[in-house]
């Protein structure tokens, strides 16, 4: 009998902060959760209206949050376009997990917000396929010129004699044959190598980090050294995580190591590549052509920096990762993530914390208690200056209309706690991930 007592307390204390008793007297207040860079929630909210009152900034930097979000918010949600450093971080008083919508983190400096108690999630098996088309795309747009051959006809070119037709299209070459350098080999770079397969190249790799044996799993050859890889290849891919080891991968040093008019393609991160170079490059024919979609400096603008006057160059912005299907399915993920840290513990029900090395030891991680609600305010926007918006009838936000609040609300055992001071650091320290997922190298 004793032993089923002990049974019944063990299932207890598992069942606790996840289906809480239902008590009397006022609803417990729930977490609020920010949208940091964006202003539609609508896909978020269903997932989270139950467990914590969901905003939105719209914001391009931290000067343009809201006191209340920075005061205040324990979640936050954000894409791509904001940056957040140490002196970004600190400004949050409450915050315990950011989620980055996309498997890409280095706008986030994961390391100084482990010290600050702030777990990092990102989504990695985001637009794996996407980013793979895309890439495809971007390298049989330069080997067969077809946005070249467009572009002439749209300016009133008349395209008639072969010799026309060799001029416009010269450069142009044959895919079977050639040989597809991929420089990391996680999902999107697995993703694309199947694909190169399928249309004739062959495919070459160099990973430091992958473990050995997933060559001969995929039928590809493996390089050990990027040498290797640049003086072999016909056409380069980056497919690899930005961080302090490899910034400007791409070089006039690592350029001179490619074949005499190879391609070039990054859909990954744009410091890989320092621009510079690759327009010298590009004017000089080293390198015979380059698709970029992700830039050193973003939003990407052909009238400014050194690519402007570059030739045979296709540059999109930064959306090789998106179609509506991957959109919807990574923000789901990023919500569930959101989640997870409010009804479990951090960082242990987190499926994709990415700084868990640097969460500060002394940090006790339990299910988030926060201390203020605003449920009138869910899908509302804080934005500086204060101008949140309008709430419809009956306290339902008018940008979310029809979504209405869970009126059981989950207890939490873990309050909310303001970060201690800390020094500036010098910057962020990056390490090697085991599973190193290089999909998010785009998002």
């Amino acid at each position: 009998m004793e032993k089923h007592k002990v049974k019944r307390q063990r299932l207890d204390r598992m069942l606790e902060g996840i289906r809480p008793p239902i008590m009397n007297g006022p609803m417990h207040p729930r977490p609020l959760v920010a949208l940091l860079d964006g202003r539609d929630c609508t896909v978020e909210m269903p997932i989270l209206k139950d467990v914590a009152t969901v905003a939105f900034c719209d914001a391009q930097s931290t000067q343009e949050i809201h006191e209340k979000v920075l005061n205040e918010a324990v979640g936050a949600l954000m894409y791509h376009t904001i940056t957040l450093t140490r002196e970004d971080l600190e400004k949050f008083k409450a915050l315990r997990i950011i989620v980055r919508i996309g498997s890409g983190f280095d706008n986030i400096d994961i390391k100084s917000a482990g010290d600050l108690g702030i777990a990092v999630c990102n989504v990695p098996a985001a637009s794996v396929e996407e980013i793979a088309d895309s890439t495809m795309c971007h390298i049989l747009n330069l080997y067969r010129r077809t946005t070249w051959l467009h572009q002439a006809l749209r300016e009133g070119t008349r395209v008639q004699s072969v010799e026309q037709i060799r001029d416009i299209a010269s450069g142009a070459a044959r895919i079977r044959g050639e040989t597809l350098g991929i420089i990391g080999l996680g999902r999107v770079g697995q993703a694309l190598a199947l694909r190169a397969k399928a249309f004739g190249f062959n495919v070459i790799f160099y990973d430091p980090y992958l473990s050995d044996g997933i060559e001969r799993a995929l039928g590809l050859q493996r390089v050990s050294t990027l040498q290797d890889l640049l003086f072999h290849s016909d056409c380069v891919s980056l497919h690899c995580n930005l961080n302090e080891h490899n910034h400007h991968l791409i070089n006039d040093f690592t350029i001179k190591q490619m074949r005499q008019g190879a391609f070039l393609v990054n859909t990954a991160r744009g410091g890989l590549v320092d621009e510079k170079a690759l327009a010298q490059a590009l004017k000089e024919g080293r390198i015979r052509g380059a698709a970029l979609d992700v830039h050193e400096s973003e939003p990407f603008s052909f009238s400014q920096g050194p690519l402007k006057d570059a030739p045979n160059l296709i540059c999109t912005p930064h959306a090789a990762w998106y179609s509506e299907q991957a959109s919807i399915e990574m923000r789901e993920e990023a919500a569930r993530e959101i989640r997870r840290a409010i009804t479990g513990r951090i960082p242990d029900s987190l499926k994709n914390c990415v700084n868990k090395d640097y969460l500060t030891a002394a940090t006790h991680w339990a299910g988030m208690d926060p201390t203020v609600v605003h449920p009138e305010l869910n899908g509302a926007a804080y934005r500086y200056p204060p101008g949140v918006v309008g709430v419809a009838p009956a306290g339902m936000p008018a940008a979310v209309e029809g979504i209405v609040p869970s009126a059981v609300q989950l207890s939490h055992s873990l309050s909310t706690v303001a970060h201690p001071p800390h020094t500036p650091s010098p910057g962020q320290t990056v390490k090697p991930e085991s599973d190193r997922d290089h999909t998010g190298d785009q998002l």
